[in-house]
């Protein structure tokens, strides 16, 4: 398996898997073709350097993961810097075979490299099972997060 950059041809792969759960279907627009505002958010993100966005391929170079990693600069903790893991997802027929936990490993090891302080993530309240894995792997329930939609 390797991890490496999102290129603009995965991205249709990518929104393939975000919107291919309970959650994603109902907020998602997946179709071929892909809907302009998912290029120009990629082109965005790839334009950041504070921005990640990653894919998992298998070993026949099938995309089976994906997540995103920012890095935010603060002045708290003394001007040190948080990584966020978001949007993972791992294709549906390749969940519950340790890929999740691979991913993660992975996205702990980046924000070390990159001198995160930290690593934190949000996650619906509805997602159980994801909470109960996040939990596994030593994150820990600190805050209350809110959201305000517009």
């Amino acid at each position: 398996m390797k991890f490496r950059k999102v290129t603009e041809t995965d991205v249709a792969k990518i929104v393939e898997m975000i919107a291919d759960d309970e959650l994603g279907k109902t907020r998602e627009n997946y179709q071929i073709p892909l809907p302009t505002e998912y290029l120009i958010a990629f082109e965005n993100i790839q334009a950041d350097p504070n921005q990640e966005l990653i894919i998992l391929e298998n070993e026949n170079f099938e995309i089976i993961g994906t997540l995103q990693l920012s890095f935010i600069q603060y002045l708290t903790y003394r001007g040190r810097i948080r990584a966020q893991i978001e949007a993972v997802r791992i294709r549906k027929d390749k969940r519950g075979f340790g890929i999740g936990k691979k991913m993660f490993e992975w996205a702990i090891n980046r924000a070390i490299e990159r001198n995160a302080h930290l690593l934190q993530l949000t996650t619906d309240k509805k997602r159980q099972k994801a909470i109960k894995f996040y939990e596994d792997l030593g994150f820990k329930a600190t805050y209350e997060g809110m959201k305000m939609h517009f």
